[in-house]
């Protein structure tokens, strides 16, 4: 096929009139052809930056230059040695902003896809029944490691530790494994039966073991597991599932909902399909307040439950923190964005439904503490919005359940579990990280959390300096 060196090779997706009526996968991936078309764009850098810019620090152009040659096995391999979930990586990442911005070739042209070279690597493994190994030279260290939490830095820091000989034991709150991965993300993000779970089957395959259904602070505390069951060390990497919302008039009307609960009874308990026991809020107008990534996949959902979509938005879109390609798809799809405009009251009927969401625009004023324009109301400029759904999309904290039964186990006034720089906790031998340190952050720094504690714990148990 025809290259222009200084563009990306263009993947294919379902087209927007279709894919709003159906939660399929909106990107479809590369072909062989074009994944080998758009490796031959990488200059394989002696001094990568591109690798620099990755948080688990994935030899890029290694694996690049072995799709390059069409060894698929040795491309996932190479990832392999630095990812546990590849496919999801492929598909989740911010690349934009980590290792693709740091590419060379974007100087004078288009990054390489490397978000799409490592999907289509991760997949075509899959379809070969390609699974990651263990290390030859790996001695078993004869230790135990519980790690609370099945996400990506849970599933991370696991299958490090297993890499590094440990047996090592994930503990689920849910009945099953993936946390944000399976309840956060739709389906037509992140396929769950096609990606997720072969993902959580490779961790397991590593000599992995998940007990679902089990929530620590309850069921066992972390003392128990510490004490009582025999483990060396724990790994907290609950998450941070705990969501916020505005405290406004009305806010506890009847149709307002938390992103977080709404995705989760669409995307783990599979509301959305139309055979679903579980019950699922199918709005006729809907306004998702917020403007991240999370914003994005609650207002996507809506649209393919049926609702006319307002994305209700404090400030302008330069400000918004979704990635552009989210923002993008929500557009063609028909998301329509209410920008510079603030909630100040939830309206309802006498039966306690909501009728209507009260706003008031808002302009852009002097930058606040991270930097962004700090929005200033517009005096006089209220008016609603008719809806009978608000779903709150403003970030998430930590669940409180881990550090209230936890002694000693320090927080920040946010509620992350604080850590030093191998992830420690205030607990000794007791390490966390992810959205449970951070609050609500992208798969890819949890997973680089989860690889930091690892390699913590192994010092840790191994007396290394």
């Amino acid at each position: 096929m025809e290259i222009d060196m200084l563009k990306k090779i263009p993947v294919t997706e379902q087209d927007p009139d279709i894919r709003r009526n159906n939660f399929d996968e909106v990107c479809l991936g590369y072909t062989g052809e074009e994944a080998v078309a758009e490796a031959s764009r990488c200059l394989n850098c002696k001094n990568a930056r591109c690798i620099q810019g990755c948080p688990v620090s994935v030899n890029i152009p290694g694996f690049i230059s072995k799709l390059k040659e069409g060894d698929v096995a040795g491309a996932y391999a190479v990832i392999s040695e630095a990812s546990s979930l590849p496919a999801i990586c492929g598909r989740v990442c911010p690349q934009e902003t980590q290792c693709e911005a740091n590419c060379v070739r974007g100087i004078k042209g288009e990054a390489v896809s490397i978000g799409r070279l490592e999907r289509f690597t991760a997949d075509k493994a899959r379809e070969l029944g390609i699974k990651p190994s263990l290390p030859l030279d790996m001695a078993k260290k004869g230790k135990k490691v519980a790690v609370v939490g099945s996400g990506p830095s849970g599933l991370t820091c696991a299958g490090d530790l297993a890499k590094m000989g440990y047996d090592v034991t994930i503990f689920e709150a849910l009945h099953k494994a993936g946390g944000v991965l399976v309840y956060g993300i739709p389906e037509f993000r992140l396929p769950k039966d096609k990606v997720v779970a072969r993902e959580i089957e490779n961790v397991k395959s590593l000599g992995v073991k998940i007990v679902t259904d089990a929530v620590i602070g309850r069921s066992l505390t972390i003392d128990d597991l510490l004490s009582k069951e025999g483990f060396s060390a724990v790994f907290i990497g609950s998450g941070a599932g705990l969501p916020r919302f505005m405290n406004i008039p009305g806010e506890q009307s009847l149709g307002v909902f938390s992103a977080n609960e709404y995705l989760t009874r669409s995307n783990l308990m599979g509301a959305f399909s139309e055979d679903s026991r579980t019950p699922i809020m199918r709005a006729k107008k809907a306004v998702i307040v917020g403007g991240g990534n999370v914003a994005m996949d609650a207002a996507r959902t809506a649209k393919r439950l049926g609702a006319e979509v307002h994305v209700v938005y404090r400030r302008s879109e330069a400000e918004l923190p979704a990635r552009a390609e989210e923002v993008h798809h929500a557009k063609e799809e028909g998301i329509i964005f209410d920008l510079l405009t603030n909630p100040v009251e939830i309206l309802a009927n006498e039966e306690g439904w909501v009728t209507g969401c009260k706003c008031i625009r808002m302009e852009l004023g002097e930058p606040d503490a991270s930097g962004r324009r700090s929005p200033v109301p517009v005096e006089g400029s209220e008016f609603t919005i008719d809806c009978d759904a608000v779903i709150m999309s403003l970030g998430t904290s930590p669940n409180p359940l881990i550090k209230k039964t936890t002694e000693g186990l320090d927080v920040n006034k946010r509620g992350g579990i604080i850590v030093n720089e191998e992830e420690m906790t205030t607990r000794e031998g007791v390490f966390a990280g992810g959205d449970a340190v951070t609050g609500a952050a992208t798969v890819i720094l949890a997973m680089g959390a989860g690889k930091a504690a690892a390699k913590g714990i192994d010092k840790y148990l191994t007396g290394r300096s």
